[in-house]
């Protein structure tokens, strides 16, 4: 092995590595909402509908903002972008997790200057504002780092290695749960079950019924929302400072060979900027392939979803855990389900489905399928351990698709277009809140939780019907890049 090459490989797997951990840490101020989602209902009686309302709208200026970061990142320095987007999310947290008293101080300087406003409005004004930003900054994450990746990793081996960077997202999701309602929750909070009359006079504050009570015990350390905000936003500062010190953007800056073709990132003169667009939309918004990818996304993203942002909610409601076992359930899905179905979907796509991802992905959703099948016929009430194997195989199944689909359409898209094919994904991936956000909040305080089981499995099903449509596509458009 000579030099360059050992020289190479350092540089390849340090990027994978430090990327791994800073998208990790994107995770830790976005989906700590979701362990802190029943705090939030205790505390202020925030509705399902509500809180289904904020994941709908984080998600689809999440998902507009990775295409439009897309569009920065394939142009400019993907190691600025992602560090400057994730600072910014440490902020929105924080303000997040003062949201209450930042809340009170506007309600008292309006009644200090005679306009009455009711607090409970103006939280949800604040809070929902500040999660929106948080849900655009949270776009600066995937793109510039999927620009990153391509220009390090030979597309030949792009779907192994993107598979086991994409570990980073049930990492990050995984330790926040773990953080959150394994430690901050219990340590951090208020035992509102401890004290039965405290309980009850919290409910009466809120106008809620006696029926109500299982919000407020499943909730059971509602003080402590703020600290899944607040300590998870020191981490990403911190990781931020991380990745602008520590990554580099392409193998040239160290003074090493490009892996496929000449460096266009940054277009400079006219000739190449016209050339540059005339092929994105060749590659990206030409292609039939890349959008049958962004529909696909679509119902992926609508069952990760409902296991990710809902599985506290859903697992405590649903089935009858508590709050402990249902974030071990989230956890397990994560760690175990999500990583090693992300490794093997990735290691199949390059050594059986001949770098076909499509195809390696018609099969994760068959296979997620029968799984929310097998889960939502366990009775209410069964032990964990009945539950947690089907529910882990849902996060193996679904997490091959979420990693692989994002690397079909930078094959499809090549190197040169990769971050703006995968902003169209993320455009339809979030646009899936719509669904799994204020859709399922509907629904499951309308009509119960069966409802939102049976739209679980039928967006799985349309997944599979969506990928059968590009069957016969080939595993990369690099022959035409010319």
């Amino acid at each position: 092995m000579t030099e360059t090459t050992k020289s190479f490989k350092y540089w390849q797997w340090r990027t994978i590595i430090v990327t791994m951990v800073g998208y990790a840490l994107f995770y830790f101020v976005r989906k700590n909402f979701s362990i802190a989602m029943p705090g939030l209902t205790a505390e202020f009686g925030i509705s399902k509908v509500s809180l289904g309302l904020f994941l709908t709208l984080h998600g689809i200026i999440y998902g507009l903002s990775r295409f439009v970061n897309g569009i920065i990142s394939d142009r400019n320095s993907a190691r600025i972008v992602v560090s400057i987007g994730l600072m910014l999310c440490a902020l929105a947290n924080f303000l997040f997790g003062f949201s209450d008293t930042i809340a009170g101080w506007i309600v008292a300087l309006a009644n200090n200057a005679g306009t009455e406003i009711a607090f409970s409005s103006v939280l949800l004004y604040f809070m929902g504002i500040v999660w929106v930003i948080n849900g655009y900054l949270q776009g600066m994450g995937v793109p510039p780092i999927t620009k990153t990746i391509t220009q390090w990793v030979h597309p030949k081996e792009l779907a192994t290695k993107l598979s086991i960077w994409n570990m980073s997202h049930s990492i990050g999701a995984g330790l926040v749960f773990g953080l959150c309602g394994w430690y901050i929750m219990p340590h951090l909070g208020v035992d509102m079950t401890a004290n039965a009359e405290a309980v009850a006079n919290i409910a009466s504050n809120l106008g809620l019924e006696i029926t109500d009570l299982k919000v407020l015990s499943f909730a059971a350390h509602y003080y402590a929302w703020r600290w899944c905000f607040i300590i998870p936003a020191v981490f990403a500062a911190m990781g931020a400072i991380g990745l602008f010190t520590l990554l580099k953007d392409s193998p040239s800056d160290v003074g090493l060979p490009e892996v496929v073709g000449k460096k266009k990132a940054i277009v400079r003169t006219p000739e190449e900027s016209a050339e540059y667009k005339a092929f994105v939309r060749r590659k990206v918004f030409g292609n039939r392939l890349i959008w049958t990818l962004a529909l696909t996304n679509f119902f992926v993203y609508v069952v990760r979803f409902a296991a990710l942002d809902w599985g506290p909610t859903l697992l405590i409601e649903s089935k009858g855990l508590t709050l402990a076992v249902a974030t071990t359930l989230c956890i397990v899905f994560e760690f175990i389900g999500g990583n090693i179905g992300m490794v093997v979907a990735g290691w199949a796509t390059d050594h059986i489905f001949k770098n076909k991802a499509h195809h390696t992905c018609v099969f994760c959703m068959i296979g997620a399928s029968l799984s929310i099948a097998a889960f939502w016929l366990i009775p209410t009430g069964s032990p964990w351990w009945v539950m947690i194997v089907p529910f882990t195989f849902i996060g193996f199944f679904i997490y091959g698709p979420q990693a692989l689909l994002g690397v079909a359409a930078a094959n499809q898209a090549t190197n040169r277009a990769a971050a703006t094919a995968n902003g169209i994904l993320g455009i339809f991936g979030y646009a899936s809140t719509l669904i799994s956000g204020v859709g399922f909040g509907f629904v499951a305080q309308h009509y119960g939780w069966n409802g939102a089981y049976i739209t679980i499995l039928v967006m799985a099903i349309l997944g599979i019907v969506s990928l059968l449509t590009m069957w016969s596509a080939k595993a990369d458009g690099y022959e035409e890049q010319k």
